[in-house]
């Protein structure tokens, strides 16, 4: 088991209030986790001490920080065990991964009539871009129905795989069940009828060993934010064949080999694809991120959210009215989605929140999942590393307040 009171002390917020003489409990970790205090002082050493332009400067300071900034996309590469660093690209998040398949590979390859196969649980990063090319090319959208324990129906997975699917793309982890995707089943089963398959790993990569090569997926996008790292730093991994094949995704400088008054050459990759001045500072901090759950162990980390998140359900189920959805613990990462019968999710969310409790309360960007659901909104509590059983007892605790303040 992790250490945890050493491990929380790595978090300077954790240890702070939410209100005057009400400590922070915070149980958001899905929609952006915390960051450590190497994150933090790898970031603002940065600033203080070689900040500059990457790849472009001759000067000491343009040289440490490039040698910096990649030496991070090699900690990436090694993290999710990608062949070679250049097949990392540096991304804001993981929607914008998504949007550089769809706009890249997908209007080079998409047609009219082609198939495009997602989930009925994905997250809108992992949905409206390929509506949006489903609409421009007259593509069309195919959906793996999830039952009602929240894991995907797949009895129709041969006939919704066919001749026409050009892309399978789905979650690894559902940020609203929490629920653990068979990765390496599915990607076989869209490369056995020809399809290009991604996976939204956004919600696995911080909490999961994901090996790429191991999994065979052709694309594969996660955000920094929710796994210690920064905000506006992402990254999407993706076979070299593909990305060298693909065009850029915007134009200017660093992307480009030679540029003439009429026409231009395409650098690299993975710098034919990150156009402008990057997000150093960011990655630089992604990579000490990477070095922190390194340390760690993300099989230690795993283990420990399955059984926080098996003492959440078991905790939770025996507040009266509520209903939780997803599967059990040993089939989900760290995620509890729950409606309180009576009480609004935005209400709960308000409430706790006046005990110091963040949580997450809304369709989480998954309307469809929650249409299907028949409610409008759940209340989200998601864990971490650093998670505790105390701050568990907590919600539940303030769960009670709830129901006494609308008296049910």
């Amino acid at each position: 088991m992790l250490d945890i009171v050493k491990i929380r002390a790595d978090f300077p917020i954790l240890n702070t209030e939410a209100y005057p003489g009400v400590p922070l409990v915070y149980l958001d970790n899905a929609a952006s986790s915390q960051k450590p205090l190497p994150v933090i002082q790898a970031m603002s050493e940065y600033y203080q001490n070689y900040h500059a332009n990457v790849h472009r400067g001759i000067h000491r300071l343009s040289e440490e920080a490039t040698n910096r900034y990649e030496v991070a996309r090699e900690k990436v590469a090694r993290f999710i065990n990608a062949p070679d660093a250049s097949q990392i690209i540096w991304v804001r998040n993981a929607t914008e991964g998504f949007n550089l398949v769809a706009y890249s590979w997908g209007r080079a390859n998409i047609q009219t009539g082609d198939e495009i196969l997602l989930t009925e649980m994905e997250h809108h990063a992992n949905l409206v871009p390929w509506q949006m090319l489903a609409e421009e090319k007259g593509a069309v959208l195919r959906f793996i129905p999830f039952m009602e324990d929240g894991t995907l129906d797949l009895s129709d997975l041969d006939s919704l795989l066919n001749e026409k699917t050009r892309l399978f793309s789905f979650t690894a982890m559902s940020n609203v069940f929490g629920t653990i995707t068979p990765v390496k089943e599915l990607v076989k089963a869209g490369h056995a009828v020809g399809a290009v398959v991604m996976v939204d790993a956004a919600q696995s990569v911080p909490h999961l060993l994901v090996d790429v090569q191991d999994l065979n997926c052709d694309f594969l996008a996660f955000s920094g934010h929710k796994m210690c790292g920064p905000t506006g730093i992402g990254v999407l991994y993706g076979k070299r064949e593909l990305l060298e094949a693909m065009p850029p995704f915007m134009g200017g400088g660093d992307m480009i080999r030679r540029v003439h008054l009429t026409h231009s050459t395409w650098n690299e990759i993975p710098w034919k694809f990150e156009a402008g001045t990057p997000s150093i500072a960011e990655a630089i901090g992604l990579g000490t991120a990477v070095d922190y759950l390194t340390s760690i162990g993300m099989e230690n980390i795993h283990a420990h959210e399955q059984f926080i998140t098996n003492y959440a359900l078991e905790a939770l189920s025996e507040v009266p009215g509520v209903s939780l959805y997803g599967p059990p613990a040993a089939q989900k990462g760290g995620v509890a989605a729950f409606t309180l019968k009576g009480v609004h999710p935005h209400d709960i969310a308000e409430l706790v929140d006046k005990d110091g409790i963040a949580i997450r309360a809304g369709h989480h960007c998954a309307m469809p999942l929650h249409k299907k659901l028949g409610v409008s909104a759940t209340a989200r509590a998601s864990f971490y590393l650093h998670t505790t059983t105390e701050e568990i007892d907590k919600l539940v605790e303030s769960l009670h307040r709830v129901r006494s303040v609308f008296r049910l």
